[in-house]
C-alpha cells in the first residue's frame, strides 16, 4: 500500500501539471503513454520491440495520437496529402503484406491484435489530447467520472458484493460494486457541474453523459482485462509500482475519451 501511495504522489505530481500546461509538453507526454502503453501491448504478445511489426505499431500510435492540425500543416508543407488516415492504411497494407513474406512467422491474427491495439491506444490518447485542448472543465469530466466510478465501484464491491459482474475476465468485479460507482458517480458528477456551471450543460445532458462515461470506463476496465487474460499475464506493465502499467491506469481512459467527442463535448 506505501508503494502504491508514494507512486500515486509522484506520478501526480508530474501528470497535474502537464495537464493543466497543456499544449506541446501535454503533447509530448501524450505520445510517451501511447509508446509505453503499446510497447506493454507488444510485451503481451511477446513481440520484439525491434521488430518490424513493434516498428509499425509505434509509427501507427504517433500518428493516431497526434492533432489534425500537424497533418494539415503537414500537406501544407509537403508535396503528397499526408493525414492521419492515410499512414494508418499504410500500416494496414503493410502489416497484411507481411503476412505473406513472413513464411508463417506472423500470421493475420497477429497482425489483427497489433493493428487493433494500435488503433485502441492511439485513438484513445488522441482524444485524451483533445479534450485537455477544449479545457479543463471537459477532461476532468471525464477523468472525475472513471476515478469517481472506480473508487466506489472498488469499496462498495468489497463492502458487500456478492454477484460477480465478469467472473470469467476479472473475478474480483461485482455487479453491486459496479452500480454503486455509477449511482454515486452520476449523483457527484451531475451536481458537481451543474452547480459549478463549469461545462454550461442543461442538468439532463450531463446526467445521461455520466451514465454513458460511467459505464463506458468499467468497460475498458473489462477490455484491458480480457487483453491481460487472453495474453496469461496480470498487470500489463510494471512501469508504475504497486499499479501496474500504463494500460493497466488508462484502460477506462481510453474508452471515456474517444465517447466525450461522441457525446459531443469535444466539439
Amino acid at each position: 500500500m506505501q508503494t502504491r501511495i508514494i507512486t500515486a504522489i509522484v506520478a501526480l505530481a508530474v501528470f497535474v501539471p502537464l495537464v493543466v500546461i497543456g499544449k506541446l509538453p501535454l503533447l509530448l507526454l501524450t505520445i510517451a503513454l501511447g509508446w509505453v502503453a503499446m510497447g506493454e501491448m507488444l510485451r503481451m504478445t511477446k513481440t520484439l520491440l525491434v521488430s518490424f511489426e513493434a516498428l509499425l505499431s509505434l509509427t501507427g500510435v504517433v500518428a493516431l495520437v497526434v492533432p489534425n492540425n500537424f497533418w494539415i500543416w503537414v500537406s501544407d508543407n509537403w508535396p503528397m496529402t499526408v493525414t492521419s488516415d492515410t499512414v494508418v492504411s499504410t500500416i494496414a497494407f503493410l502489416f497484411l503484406l507481411r503476412t505473406v513474406l513472413s513464411k508463417k512467422s506472423f500470421n493475420i491474427n497477429y497482425a489483427g491484435v497489433l493493428f487493433l491495439s494500435m488503433v485502441y491506444i492511439g485513438k484513445g490518447f488522441h482524444y485524451f489530447y483533445l479534450a485537455d485542448q477544449k479545457g479543463l472543465a471537459v477532461l476532468f469530466f471525464g477523468m472525475l467520472t472513471v476515478w469517481i466510478t472506480d473508487s466506489f465501484a472498488y469499496f462498495c464491491g468489497k463492502a458487500y458484493g456478492k454477484h460477480k459482474l465478469a467472473p470469467t475476465i476479472s473475478p474480483n468485479k461485482t455487479w453491486e460494486g459496479s452500480v454503486s460507482g455509477s449511482v454515486i458517480a452520476i449523483v457527484v458528477m451531475t451536481v458537481l457541474y451543474s452547480a459549478t456551471g463549469w461545462l454550461h450543460r442543461p442538468v439532463l445532458e450531463l446526467l445521461l453523459a455520466t451514465v454513458f462515461l460511467s459505464i463506458g470506463g468499467q468497460l475498458g476496465d473489462l477490455i484491458e482485462s480480457s487483453f491481460k487474460r487472453h495474453f496469461g499475464v496480470k498487470d500489463s506493465g510494471n512501469i508504475l509500482p504497486g499499479h501496474g502499467g500504463i494500460l493497466d491506469r488508462f484502460d477506462s481512459m481510453l474508452v471515456v475519451m474517444p465517447m466525450l467527442s461522441i457525446l459531443g463535448f469535444l466539439q
